[in-house]
């Protein structure tokens, strides 16, 4: 199995591709793209929509991984963290390929074992499951991250709540691809408020 796994923002967008054969993991390529801050935003948008399409072309994934914007106080900044998001499942979707979401927390958990986990300790796990010799840019690691992320959960299925041995298995949730937003909502209830 082949995941672009990507890690966006308005300035640089991580791109990182994985293949997963088994428990053997290895890195296909990452990358990052640099956006000015004085870019116009919808500038920056199609840019990122371009840039994972050249990743998709690239590395015919099977899947791709996207990370979700965190719950920040800036409510401008979400907003554009949303629309970069957006950009990368319009790709995505553009090419069909599925798409999958996690959260910040979840990466970590699944990378480090701890959903707390600091930026440098993810870039240090990412470096040694995939024995990494090439250095990549951070929102490259995060990337590769979210794509090591992903096939874990493939396995594994989503994490539980309170970490029951029952919802750890994925057992009693339904798992899967999200197509559209009743998908979602139909595989995360716990997210909604």
């Amino acid at each position: 199995m082949i995941v672009l796994g990507v890690d966006p923002g308005t300035r640089h967008t991580g791109l990182g591709t994985v293949t997963v054969e088994g428990s053997r993991e290895r890195a296909l390529g990452a990358s990052t793209i640099h956006m000015s801050g004085d870019l116009d935003h919808t500038i920056r948008l199609q840019r990122i929509y371009e840039g994972v399409l050249e990743a998709i072309d690239a590395y015919n994934p099977d899947e791709l991984a996207v990370e979700l914007p965190f719950m920040g106080k800036n409510a401008q900044a979400m907003l554009k963290l949303g629309r970069a998001q957006a950009a990368v499942m319009l790709a995505a979707m553009h090419r069909e390929v599925p798409v999958a979401q996690y959260a910040p927390a979840e990466i970590k958990k699944a990378v480090v074992g701890n959903g707390r986990a600091t930026k440098d300790q993810v870039t240090y796990m990412v470096r040694q499951r995939l024995a990494l010799t090439e250095t990549y840019s951070e929102d490259a690691h995060d990337a590769l991250a979210i794509a090591l992320c992903h096939a874990a959960r493939r396995h594994t299925g989503p994490p539980a709540p309170g970490g029951s041995a029952k919802a750890a298995s994925g057992a009693g949730r339904k798992t899967g691809r999200v197509r559209s937003w009743s998908d979602f909502i139909e595989q995360n209830p716990e997210r909604l408020r």
